[in-house]
């Protein structure tokens, strides 16, 4: 129980029409370390985003049943109730989507959206709160503070609203952030400057990151350690630059090593340019 998360046979079914159901994760286990980057990849519709649900109880319990352990530091998440959830998500876990404008709303500023997940956790006084998101707001490259925090998430470009979330999920200094896709619908440019931003938060915090995510040139600049998933289960392990360069599965072979990869990749270099520098 020494890491900082621990899954343990997690399994996740969805019921269908009439009697029948779709197994999403089928056993699953896997562990993050305080301070770890562990990266989740496979293609769309392996049960990736399911695991990242489940961990933090946001899963609809109707037609969601989920079997197995998930322990954030010691403590059994999948028995808790909502409340105690609601004490978890932000404090301790937090979560990033693809789609930043799934957790903004359109009719409030940024910087007071920020402030609320500080109060509610925390319960400073609000003038304590909008002065910690200010300070958010900057540490996550977003300035001038004050211009931003009063523009509404419409005023703002696609990276500035991902900086944003962001900034919401590392308010209240959580253990653990989940990050789903959370490049995959900005610019090259913007994605560059994400993940830069997500690894210096990473070394200067040491905050431990499950980074969710099909894009092999995200997963090599970011994880430590690679868990490749197919159909819900987790076919193979290990750092990205041996899953490259000597991969056990066919399918690893062919996420790490397809010839046409995304427009947008998140590196910035060119296939041939990322080939060279993982191919001896």
């Amino acid at each position: 129980m020494g890491s900082l998360l621990e899954v343990r046979n997690l399994t996740i079914d969805y019921a269908t029409r009439g009697s029948e159901s779709f197994r999403a994760v089928d056993d699953l286990s896997f562990h993050v370390e305080a301070g770890e980057v562990v990266g989740l990849m496979g293609e769309s519709g392996c049960g990736k985003s399911s695991i990242a649900l489940a961990l933090l109880g946001l899963l609809p319990r109707k037609t969601a049943k989920i079997s197995g352990s998930v322990f954030l530091a010691g403590r059994e998440l999948l028995g808790m109730n909502e409340k105690e959830l609601q004490k978890l998500r932000g404090s301790e876990i937090s979560l990033i989507f693809q789609e930043p404008e799934i957790a903004l709303s359109p009719m409030m500023r940024v910087g007071e959206q920020i402030a609320e997940v500080i109060h509610a956790h925390r319960r400073w006084n609000w003038k304590r709160c909008r002065s910690e998101a200010a300070q958010l707001l900057e540490r996550v490259g977003l300035e001038p503070a004050v211009r931003i925090f009063d523009s509404y998430p419409h005023q703002l470009s696609g990276g500035q609203r991902q900086r944003i979330v962001l900034a919401q999920a590392i308010s209240c200094k959580p253990a653990l952030l989940v990050a789903d896709e959370p490049t995959a619908s900005l610019d090259v440019e913007s994605q560059n400057e994400f993940i830069s931003l997500l690894r210096n938060l990473r070394n200067e915090t040491g905050l431990s990151i499950l980074l969710i995510s099909h894009s092999p040139a995200l997963q090599a600049r970011l994880a430590d350690r690679l868990l490749v998933i197919r159909n819900g289960q987790i076919i193979e392990s290990g750092s990205f630059e041996r899953l490259f360069e000597n991969p056990a599965h066919d399918y690893t072979r062919l996420m790490l090593r397809r010839k046409k990869w995304p427009a947008n990749t998140t590196s910035g270099h060119t296939d041939l340019e990322f080939e060279e520098q993982f191919t001896r």
